[in-house]
């Protein structure tokens, strides 16, 4: 094993580049073979069904012609009447009727002949009565026969066998046995004519098919040097040379194993087949339209290689792309970070994931030590800066409180001593006496102490001498009720200032511009948390009634101001509800927000916001203030904080 970190990176990049190389090769070269051969065998597959489309469909116009011969009425008729007849009769004999059948007949055979798109492959057609030599011919002038074709033909060796086969017997392509000029193939069809009054033969059809009706289709067949093309019809195999179709006595090649699952199309063949000079080759077979038809291509090794060569010259241009990213390598793992730099990144990684102690192993005698020590150095002034800025925080919520606290109103005195005299002045009411001592209280309430939470007891206290002193103002109008469900909520400890900042909207914004007797409901009681509920800001309407609700799906966050509280700790709700003009969607959003102008009598800008805001400070976004409006009905304040006592209690 190298010792030395340069030996090192020069055997790994050596050792990856060639793996690298060698499965890059070997994935790309199998690759490569596979899709090679499927197109290749895909593109055999898709000529051969071509051809074979084209003829099945001339072979099925052309047997669709001969199954019309076979049950025309007129062919009938004529077949009937020249039974053991071998001369047309003359024009002067009793039998001269049957020239006008006769003539009927081939008329109406010609037509369906030209009718027929494939006729053009049709050299000869014969309608022969059973008995007799009077017989329908069409040919070709080049087919034309003699008067003893019928007797020639009835002595072929195979015109018995077809005609009592039951089906299309494929006899194969042959010379034409009623020519005497041997240039073409034929493909002999022949099929007995029933009587159309019972089951016995009265005649008998004859076509006999050019061999161009496979040439035509072959003229454009992509046909390889070393590929070898075979058709097969019936028993009969032929093979194409030369653009002219040979008999093949026995095959030329020996069928060594089915390939499934390589050809494209479920009645395609596939099969692995060895020559006869011993060479393994793949032969692709393609069924015809007729049974017993089919035509098979061996596929070309020639052009199989050619590509393949093309595809090695692909996968050796490939290999060198691989040893030159080989060499880049190298050269990047030359410059690779050896393990007191992986140590380094340990660390780095730890102080990411909050690990900020100290680790003095990466303090080397050299240059990476000294990163060591930065790193050492800047995890301490995280830790330092870390608790500065909660430190700060705290200040920061302490003075936003305070500053909460203080913004009180000097004006609502003034307008209170305002309304004192001006009672004293007009009317002689003993209210006067009861509104300076609500007064007094209040401002002492006010001035006393600085604690930040206070008992429910006290400030029920503080919002009755508050709303005393309004209702004096207000003329006795408007009322305040509070229902307090259990006595032990007394003790329980909220915010200085909770509810008068509420009542005080009430009144001012709900009651007074509404015109008419008012009445502010309170009431306190305990829900059972079990679960924290779900952190969202949600919006519900319901009968014009407009909501807007914060609440929460986790503890609050760490730094809270003095009081703490578990998620599944005691709710304490507090609901003021006022029969005044209510709120719209719009204005709740503004009231939570703070987005209001307003100023109250007592406190300037000490509003529902700010209410709101003291809540969550100390205990989380999950509690808070809800509301719940319909305008002109309405207006529902729900605070819901924990429910804490006071310990003494």
């Amino acid at each position: 094993m190298p010792k030395t970190i340069r030996s090192k990176i020069l055997l790994i990049t050596a050792i990856v580049t060639a793996a690298l190389t060698t499965l890059t090769v070997s994935v790309c070269f199998s690759l490569f073979q596979t899709f090679l051969r499927q197109n290749q065998l895909q593109s055999a597959e898709y000529s051969l069904q071509v051809f074979s489309g084209n003829v099945s469909s001339a072979m099925e116009n052309i047997l669709n012609f001969n199954q019309w011969c076979c049950s025309n009425m007129d062919l009938a008729r004529y077949l009937e009447a020249f039974q053991n007849k071998d001369h047309m009769p003359s024009i002067s004999s009793a039998d001269s009727g049957l020239r006008i059948t006769a003539l009927n007949a081939y008329d109406r055979l010609k037509e369906e002949y030209h009718n027929t798109y494939a006729h053009e492959y049709l050299t000869r057609v014969i309608i022969s009565p059973d008995k007799g030599r009077c017989y329908l011919q069409i040919s070709d002038t080049s087919a034309a026969g003699t008067a003893g074709d019928i007797d020639r033909l009835r002595q072929e060796d195979f015109f018995q066998n077809a005609l009592d086969n039951d089906q299309y017997l494929w006899i194969g392509l042959m010379e034409d046995p009623l020519i005497s000029v041997k240039d073409s193939l034929i493909l002999p069809v022949i099929r007995p004519i029933q009587s159309p009054y019972g089951s016995r033969m009265v005649g008998w059809s004859y076509l006999s098919v050019s061999q161009n009706l496979f040439l035509d289709f072959l003229r454009n067949f992509p046909l390889e040097a070393d590929s070898w093309l075979y058709i097969h019809l019936g028993n009969h195999t032929y093979q194409l040379k030369d653009s002219h179709l040979q008999k093949m006595i026995s095959p030329e090649y020996q069928i060594l194993s089915d390939l499934e699952g390589h050809a494209f199309n479920e009645k395609t063949i596939v099969n692995r087949i060895q020559t006869m000079d011993h060479r393994r080759r793949t032969m692709i077979t393609c069924p015809l339209d007729q049974d017993g038809w089919s035509v098979s291509l061996i596929l070309s090794e020639k052009a199989y290689q050619a590509q393949s060569h093309a595809y090695l010259a692909l996968i050796a241009g490939i290999a060198l792309m691989v040893c030159l990213i080989g060499m880049a390598l190298y050269i990047l793992l030359n410059r690779i970070i050896n393990r007191p730099v992986q140590k380094i990144l340990d660390k780095i990684t730890a102080i990411s994931q909050g690990d900020f102690s100290q680790d003095l192993s990466i303090e080397w005698q050299d240059e990476l030590g000294r990163i060591g020590c930065g790193i050492n150095q800047m995890s301490e002034n995280v830790v330092t800066l870390m608790e500065k800025k909660v430190e700060d925080e705290k200040q920061k919520k302490d003075l936003e409180y305070q500053i909460l606290q203080s913004q009180i109103n000097p004006h609502f005195l003034y307008n209170t001593l305002n309304s004192i005299k001006w009672m004293a002045t007009i009317q002689n009411a003993t209210g006067i006496a009861e509104m300076t001592t609500a007064l007094a209280r209040l401002m002492k309430n006010v001035s006393k102490g600085t604690a930040a939470h206070i008992t429910l007891k006290e400030e029920l206290a503080l919002v009755k001498d508050y709303f005393l002193i309004q209702k004096y103002r207000y003329g006795g109008n408007i009322a305040l009720e509070c229902q307090v469900k259990e006595q032990k909520l007394y003790q329980c400890l909220i915010h200085r200032f909770t509810l008068q900042p509420i009542i005080e909207n009430a009144m001012f914004h709900g009651i007074e511009p509404k015109g008419c007797a008012g009445k502010i409901m309170i009431q306190a009681e305990i829900l059972t948390a079990k679960a924290p509920p779900p952190i969202r800001r949600h919006e519900s309407r319901d009968d014009k009634c407009a909501c807007q609700s914060f609440m929460v799906d986790g503890a609050s966050a760490a730094g809270r101001m003095e009081v703490s509280c578990e998620p599944s700790e005691d709710i304490l709700q507090i609901s003021i509800t006022d029969n005044g003009v209510g709120m719209s969607q719009e204005t709740i959003e503004k009231v939570l927000k703070g987005d209001t102008n307003t100023k109250a009598d007592f406190f300037r800008h000490v509003g529902i916001s700010n209410v709101n805001q003291r809540i969550q400070y100390d205990f989380g976004e999950e509690y808070g203030i809800r509301i719940k409006s319909s305008p002109g009905r309405y207006t529902t304040m729900i605070i819901t904080l924990p429910c804490r006592f006071l310990e003494n209690s």
